[in-house]
């Protein structure tokens, strides 16, 4: 095995571009579940997103528009879950499972004819005198619009939460709806904007797969990645900032193990790319025993006569 044929430059680089699909999706989860609400239909909105975005990017030849078009669909889908669970009162967890089943179904229906091609190229982002600056300038500032916006887009969030009325009524909700509701909050109508937003945020990811990561149409090509956002919402304990730290982790033995790979380590490819779900599960075990933070209400049904 040659280490010396892996560079820490690029590795650090490809980290924060794997990291971003998981990272956008997560940031939307965390508010779904901030709003008291535990949406398992993460990885059906990324599948759905990845073929709206790509199909809109195919069809246009606008990647931007690819990613409005992914949003629109991953949120498309997430009204229904939002119709079944806020409006039906169905259970979550069954409704949540319900809609990765479908979302795999119908991506995988809607991108037969989309297997094969390639979507328009990302441009990246170059800004003059910082992209030139030796390891800072390829770690920091080379990549595409999109890994950018899922940073700003986790400030945002934080900000939200921490300093906005808006915010204040959200985690009011998310920790007790009966209470909330009493104070006059409309808790339906803000748990349905949060799943939204939610999905939304899952559809974005999806399309950075389907667009930026691996350009190109695979039926299933999320590949569990939807289920890795919702965990790092239980290893950040709902707070923004320890998703990103959450999602480096996870982009990184991603990158990590590829690179390994190419270096010419002796263990068999199934078990190096098994190693990134395997480090999350072991956080995850890891951090149960400290678990904190999370909602009063998440998970459990609200009915206006409560």
């Amino acid at each position: 095995m040659d280490l010396s044929a892996i560079n820490p430059v690029l590795l650090f680089a490809s980290l924060m571009v794997a990291a971003t699909p998981v990272l956008i999706a997560a940031i939307g989860e965390l508010v779904v579940e901030r709003a008291g609400v535990l949406n398992l239909g993460v990885e059906g909105m990324m599948i759905t997103g990845a073929i709206c975005g790509f199909a809109a990017a195919v069809t246009t030849g606008s990647p931007l528009v690819g990613f409005i078009a992914a949003a629109a669909g991953g949120a498309g889908l997430s009204l229904l879950f939002a119709l079944l669970t806020q409006v039906a009162l169905a259970n979550q967890v069954a409704s949540g499972l319900a809609l990765t089943l479908f979302g795999l179904g119908l991506s995988a229906l809607f991108g037969q004819n989309y297997v094969g091609l390639k979507p328009p190229p990302t441009a990246r982002l170059d800004i003059p005198v910082l992209s030139d600056l030796p390891v800072v300038g390829r770690i920091v500032f080379g990549h595409d619009p999109v890994v950018y916006f899922g940073l700003l887009l986790l400030v945002a969030v934080w900000a939200f939460l921490k300093f906005t009325r808006a915010g204040l009524v959200l985690r009011a909700v998310g920790e007790n709806h009966t209470a909330a509701h009493a104070l006059g909050y409309k808790v339906v109508r803000i748990r349905v904007l949060a799943i939204l937003f939610g999905g939304a945020c899952a559809g974005l990811g999806g399309a950075y797969i389907s667009l930026v990561r691996v350009p190109q149409w695979t039926e299933g090509m999320t590949g569990g990645a939807g289920w890795i956002a919702l965990a790092l919402v239980v290893f950040a304990s709902w707070k923004p900032w320890r998703v990103l730290l959450g999602a480096w982790l996870f982009g990184g033995v991603t990158v990590l193990q590829l690179n390994l790979q190419a270096a010419g380590l002796e263990i068999r490819a199934e078990y190096l790319s098994m190693s990134p779900y395997l480090v999350t599960i072991l956080v995850l075990v890891i951090m149960s025993g400290h678990r904190s933070g999370s909602p009063g209400s998440l998970g459990r049904t609200f009915h206006a006569s409560q």
